[in-house]
């Protein structure tokens, strides 16, 4: 039987975990993709076939569930190297819209495959419904920290351009 220390020592141990997990993706992510978590993430969402005119980046940003601030600096190194590009929309003037470039495009079919390989290497002893267990169970950790209150639900697929 455990007790309120017990589950408290546990739920510890699996964010710190979580924590963990998410530092350690962001360092091998870039060591052996050569692309940060949250880069990938980018142009992942920008390269989904319903993001082919852009997103908002305030959409994005909320899809991300990144600040626009910490969004705008991942943003300016992608333009840099040419695989995004920001535009002004085309109803309202003020949104801006974010692409993949096609130079962008061809950077992320090589990663694509590169990145199949991560996923393999970082789940081998993981069987399908492991995996998808996981994959429900973390759902639900990330629902019951929206209900907690702040930011709206976010969506599970890219959003559209205006």
């Amino acid at each position: 039987m455990t007790g309120p220390v017990d589950d408290y020592r546990v739920s510890n141990r699996i964010f710190f975990r979580l924590f963990q997990l998410g530092n350690t993706l962001q360092t091998r992510s870039a060591s052996l993709l050569g692309v940060t978590a949250v880069q990938w993430a980018v142009l992942g969402a920008l390269s989904a076939e319903r993001s082919v005119s852009g997103i908002a980046l305030g959409d994005l940003a909320e899809y991300l569930m990144v600040s626009r601030q910490n969004l705008d600096g991942v943003l300016k190194r992608l333009e840099r190297d040419g695989y995004v590009e920001r535009t002004v929309g085309a109803t309202d003037r003020r949104a801006r819209i974010v692409r993949i470039t096609p130079k962008g495009r061809d950077f992320w079919d090589g990663l694509e495959r590169r990145i199949g390989e991560f996923y393999r290497a970082a789940t081998v002893g993981l069987g399908g419904e492991e995996k998808a267990s996981l994959s429900r169970q973390l759902d639900r950790l990330q629902s019951n920290l929206k209900a907690m209150g702040g930011a709206e639900p976010q969506r599970d697929e890219p959003p559209a351009a205006d």
